[in-house]
């Protein structure tokens, strides 16, 4: 008995033979090159996938650069002041103490505020992507 794949009965198709789904190999051949067409226009190039990666990768780095230093700053500021105050007062070490104290929480307000997680000062409820629509 041979088999009803194809047309010498071998079970191999030949172009334009119809598989069992009543689908033609042309027909197939054609809608493969349309979205291979369409994947071309969506992705022009597939290598550079791999340096929006690199780029995004570089921008989380900068991210975590720049919310890091906010609060180092804020620390060491406020020590400055304290140690500043301590000197000039002679209230050692209780300026260098307090201060310091405040510089962290300017320092995780800081960064709360870059995150986009605290409003900044006088612009009520407003998230971060709502200012940024309204420019």
């Amino acid at each position: 008995m041979a088999d009803k794949n194809g047309p010498d009965g071998t079970g191999e198709t030949g172009p334009g033979t119809q598989h069992e789904t009543g689908i033609r190999d042309d027909d197939l051949e054609r809608r493969r090159r349309e979205l291979e067409a369409s994947l071309a226009t969506r992705l022009p190039n597939r290598l550079e996938g791999k340096d929006d990666a690199k780029a995004g990768s570089a921008a989380g780095y900068g991210q975590a650069v720049k919310l890091s230093s906010e609060f180092i700053a804020g620390v060491v500021v406020g020590a400055g002041i304290g140690w500043i105050i301590d000197r000039m007062a002679g209230t050692s070490p209780w300026g260098l103490i307090v201060f310091l104290l405040l510089g962290f929480g300017a320092g995780v307000l800081n960064v709360m505020r870059s995150a986009g997680v605290v409003a900044e000062f006088g612009q009520g409820n407003t998230s971060r992507s709502d200012r940024d629509d309204s420019k």
